[in-house]
């Protein structure tokens, strides 16, 4: 039955308004939390896992998080600027460094390889002359890995 004084559903209102507001600080804590939890296990990290391995990663440490939450908080980072997402298939792979570089994806081993070779800006410049506007590029080789390598002439000369 509503309130006689008008005056009162104001106050109910305010307390209704002032819960949700609660929840909603409650829950972004809460998030950030995850986040950072998500980021603290990619960071030091260099197989560049995918939204998947790190679930799993921080499931066998205890961690309660879900995978949706583990993919949020790696969208977020990366709109941040605090990872570098790689676009490989068969799944979108995470890197916590965030400086230009390049990769090598191993395609019999499917690991990817951070390059220390140095960053070529003049290549932005060179697409810049064609009429685009350059952000960055990234650039990732394809092929096999010394070790995939190192097996392949191993079970080639055996055979």
């Amino acid at each position: 039955m509503p309130p006689s004084d008008p005056d009162s559903s104001f106050g109910l209102f305010t307390t209704v308004y002032e819960v949700a507001i609660m929840r909603i600080t409650i829950m972004s804590k809460q998030e950030k939390g995850k986040r950072a939890r998500v980021l603290k296990e990619l960071q030091g990290r260099k197989d560049h896992p995918t939204a998947e391995e790190l679930y799993l990663s921080l499931r066998k440490k205890g961690e309660a998080i879900s995978l949706a939450t583990v993919y949020r908080a790696l969208r977020s980072l990366a709109a941040e600027g605090r990872v570098t997402t790689l676009p490989l298939a068969p799944a979108e792979r995470f890197d916590p460094t965030t400086r230009p570089h390049y990769h090598f994806h191993c395609q019999k081993c499917n690991r990817v390889f951070d390059l220390d070779l140095p960053y070529k800006p003049e290549l932005d410049r060179a697409i810049e002359r064609l009429g685009f506007s350059v952000h960055h590029h990234t650039l990732v080789f394809h092929g096999l890995c010394p070790a995939c390598q190192k097996r392949r002439n191993h079970g080639e000369s055996s055979a």
